[in-house]
């Protein structure tokens, strides 16, 4: 999986998935357009990836504002002339149910989680077109597989999955291939940002036993990014340690 000379925006770049995202597709020969809304976290992974040997530029990026993808993609245009793939990776946590969830908090997880993956590859799409084509890779979550327990966050994931298939077959005569990803449990500051117990509990259901580490994540972005998925467009790749393949089952078997 070698990107030399392929430009590759990734969004919440600044931490998390995204950050090692980015450090890995730098690695690999890609310039990385490190993009985050908060730019401090977002300029040190640029120093990192530039510190490397690597290609990298920082854009503030508020991925709920169209008027900032539009600004991206000018930005990129006028720099790179094309691009070759799009990550969309920023996304938010909220774990509550229909009553317990606020119409705030309602929007605030559909803008981030889903309006941006919209946003994103209305913005980039003409870039995309552009030569061979290119890769998007949409990151989704289980909560996008399976019924789960928070409103907000499980309708957006399951939205972003929709929105893949239907950029999929849009952007396909372009040469431009549009894939959905889903993470189960990743150890990043995102899962960690509500109870321990929430993790505890959780993995009880994973038949792998562990959380993922984020650089697993990474690499199978870096596969539906490449030429080797070159025949690989509107479809799911589920990163979880089996935990929806019958993980209900494993808990189950496991406690008797």
């Amino acid at each position: 999986m070698n990107f030399d000379g392929k430009s590759i925006v990734v969004t919440g770049a600044g931490s998390g998935m995204g950050r090692v995202e980015s450090s890995m597709l730098a690695r690999r020969g890609a310039k990385v357009w490190v993009t985050d809304i908060a730019v401090d976290p977002g300029l040190s992974v640029v120093d990192e990836i530039v510190s490397a040997g690597g290609h990298a530029e920082f854009f503030q990026l508020d991925v709920t504002e169209p008027a900032s993808w539009n600004e991206l993609a000018s930005r990129i245009d006028s720099a790179d002339g094309n691009l070759h793939g799009l990550v969309n990776n920023a996304g938010v946590s909220h774990r509550f149910g229909i009553e317990d969830t606020s119409i705030e908090d309602w929007r605030r997880v559909m803008d981030i989680n889903l309006s941006s993956v919209f946003f994103g590859m209305k913005a980039c799409a003409p870039l995309l077109k552009k030569d061979d084509g290119g890769s998007i890779v949409n990151v989704s979550s289980i909560a996008g597989m399976v019924g789960y327990f928070a409103a907000g966050y499980g309708a957006s994931k399951w939205g972003v999955r929709g929105l893949s298939k239907v950029g999929a077959l849009e952007f396909a005569e372009h040469g431009v291939r549009v894939n959905s990803i889903h993470p189960g449990l990743v150890d990043t500051p995102l899962l960690h940002s509500g109870s321990s117990e929430f993790v505890e509990t959780s993995l009880r259901s994973v038949p792998a036993g562990r959380v993922a580490d984020a650089e697993e994540i990474a690499e199978s972005v870096a596969f539906l990014l490449s030429e080797a998925s070159r025949y690989i467009t509107g479809t799911e790749m589920v990163v979880d340690g089996g935990l929806t393949s019958g993980g209900i089952y494993h808990r189950i078997t496991s406690e008797l």
